[in-house]
């Protein structure tokens, strides 16, 4: 696992969109694994500005989110379509047809999984998966408790997990309680994994994580599995392992 600290989130942003427009110069037709939440904002600002800037295409990329809400449909404005249209699809050239996330109305969450689960092979595998790190270690919607084997699947969200996303919605009342979401084992058939943890809150889970103690009570730590991660974290995200350090 390969670690790399930098200053801020603005230029953890600008290494992170480097690597992504690396992976897509050198083959065009890359799948990406695309997370949601705060910290790959940055990283999709950054690929956004590419475009225009760099004369990045990605027309022939296909990508593949980790996870979406039971019970948003994907107009509705929280659901993790939503998102990603607002931060990054409208902003590049990626087909709509080779964007690709979990149905969070289904007829049947469990046809749906194996669905996706099945799309995830027959594109993949993932050329370069994005993760965030949850306060709880929790990757994708892959709650404490889960086991490493699992494939796409229905999840009880946490409490932790639904206060910390509470910011995007009106209230944790408006969180749902459920998600679809990749597992662990389908996070893991990626040829590499890029985790990118941001700011003073995240500092608990990266030590955790840096202390390589495998286990499913803190499922990031299963990337420990994996033989090509790179961890990038801003100053504030790794302050305790500084100051552990000194």
């Amino acid at each position: 696992m390969n670690v790399l600290v930098f200053e801020d989130f603005e230029a953890l942003s600008i290494a992170a969109a480097k690597r992504v427009e690396q992976q897509v110069r050198e083959n065009s037709a890359s799948v990406l694994g695309l997370a949601t939440g705060s910290t790959p904002l940055g990283l999709y600002r950054k690929m956004s500005e590419g475009i225009t800037k760099r004369g990045m295409s990605y027309r022939n990329v296909q990508t593949i989110n980790l996870d979406e809400y039971i019970g948003l449909d994907p107009l509705h404005p929280r659901s993790y379509h939503t998102f990603m249209d607002e931060h990054l699809f409208k902003h590049v050239d990626i087909p709509e047809e080779n964007q690709h996330l979990p149905n969070g109305k289904p007829d049947s969450v469990e046809e749906e999984c194996l669905r996706y689960e099945n799309l995830l092979d027959s594109i993949g595998p993932v050329d370069l998966q994005i993760l965030g790190l949850g306060t709880n270690g929790h990757i994708g919607f892959n709650e404490p408790g889960t086991e490493p084997d699992i494939e796409t699947h229905c999840v009880q969200l946490a409490d932790t997990t639904r206060e910390d996303n509470a910011r995007f919605f009106g209230s944790i009342d408006e969180v749902p309680t459920h998600a679809i979401t990749m597992g662990i084992s389908s996070i893991l058939k990626s040829k590499e994994i890029l985790l990118l943890a941001s700011g003073k809150n995240k500092a608990e889970a990266v030590k955790t994580l840096l202390e390589k103690n495998i286990t499913k009570e803190f499922p990031a730590s299963f990337l420990w599995n994996h033989p090509n991660v790179t961890i990038m974290v801003d100053r504030e995200a790794y302050e305790l392992m500084e100051t552990e350090g000194r």
